[in-house]
């Protein structure tokens, strides 16, 4: 009788270890499909991270999207022209959300550093943006050589110092801004038959001593200087 009582107490024990293993097992289970879905939650939003955060993804038909996420991300506003004549630095509005997002995306992937002040028109503007070499033509390409429709604001006008977008004005009725290639007026009145016409997204806040050094060299007749002036643009804290 007392070996049958040990034999019972034997199974008992058995079968509670058994269950207590098998929870456990479940246990562990349960918490390792929770961690693998949490590692894979993780990896998704680093991959939608990644994602965003990668420049060649832009392209002509995804430009609104792009910069709006872009800028969102990158908040910075001011830069400085750097060129043999001195530095020019520029503060970006906020209020054009769209192009001030591409000049800083530009000046981050050092586009402009491979660009030039191409044209220097006496009395009117200073633009920059653009050059004969391959790798500039590259970098337009790389991006199908997008547009930025129009951001135009009452209240901010062609004065002196004006930063605006370069455009086509021939087959372009809808105004869309050239991406690459900006101008800074230089004409003291102003230049505000162009308000309205094109984007004005940023403004002079010193330099313009090196504006007035730019504005004497020699150009040809299409307004090109006949030395290039090479420049470079970096953003400021």
């Amino acid at each position: 009788m007392k070996f049958f009582k040990f034999i019972i107490l034997i199974t008992i024990v058995i079968i509670f270890f058994n269950c207590n293993t098998d929870k456990k097992k479940n246990d562990q289970k349960s918490s390792t499909q929770q961690l693998n879905q949490t590692s894979t939650l993780h990896q998704k939003k680093k991959v939608e991270k990644k994602v965003i955060k990668r420049w060649d993804s832009l392209n002509k038909n995804n430009v609104e999207a792009f910069f709006t996420e872009f800028g969102k991300q990158n908040k910075e506003n001011k830069v400085i022209i750097k060129t043999r004549f001195g530095n020019i630095k520029l503060r970006l509005y906020d209020d054009v959300p769209i192009h001030r997002a591409n000049f800083i995306f530009l000046t981050k992937i050092k586009y402009f550093n491979t660009t030039e002040i191409y044209r220097v028109a006496k009395n009117f503007v200073i633009q920059g943006g653009n050059s004969d070499e391959t790798y500039t033509i590259k970098q337009r390409r790389l991006y199908g050589n997008y547009l930025l429709a129009p951001e135009f604001k009452s209240h901010r006008k062609h004065k002196y110092g004006a930063l605006a977008a370069a455009r086509e004005w021939d087959n372009n009725p809808n105004k869309l801004s050239n991406p690459f290639e900006f101008y800074i007026v230089h004409s003291r009145n102003g230049a505000h038959h162009l308000n309205n016409e094109h984007t004005v997204f940023g403004e002079v806040i010193s330099g313009f001593d090196t504006m007035d050094k730019i504005s004497k060299v020699k150009v040809g007749v299409d307004e090109w200087p006949e030395e290039d002036i090479r420049m470079t643009i970096e953003i400021l804290d």
